[in-house]
């Protein structure tokens, strides 16, 4: 599954907090060399677990909702399941250590 794009409130309400099943939201921002270190992890990611949607939401852009779930570091990755979070992970990290804390 592809990486999706959430950058305003109405995406980000439909593909992450009206999704059924295992969303993981990675709040970045461009400017942020870590968080675009991620973004190949990601990718791989979405490959490797095919059952979990990932979602990438720029802070800059939706600010609303990185204050909303108390992001204060990017990157940083919640996993939502049926709108809620249930895991909180902040850092660039390789695949393994991320699944591994996210525990998928």
């Amino acid at each position: 599954m592809a990486v999706i794009h959430a950058d305003d409130m109405q995406s980000f309400t439909a593909e992450v907090l009206n999704a059924e099943g295992p969303v993981l939201v990675d709040f970045w921002a461009n400017w942020c060399g870590p968080c675009r270190m991620m973004a190949p992890v990601l990718e791989e990611l979405s490959e490797k677990y095919p059952g979990v949607k990932v979602v990438k939401s720029d802070v800059d852009q939706l600010g609303p909702a990185a204050g909303k779930f108390g992001i204060s570091s990017i990157p940083a990755f919640l996993l939502f399941e049926n709108g809620k979070v249930t895991k909180h992970v902040v850092g660039a990290m390789p695949l393994a250590a991320l699944a591994e804390k996210l525990g998928i």
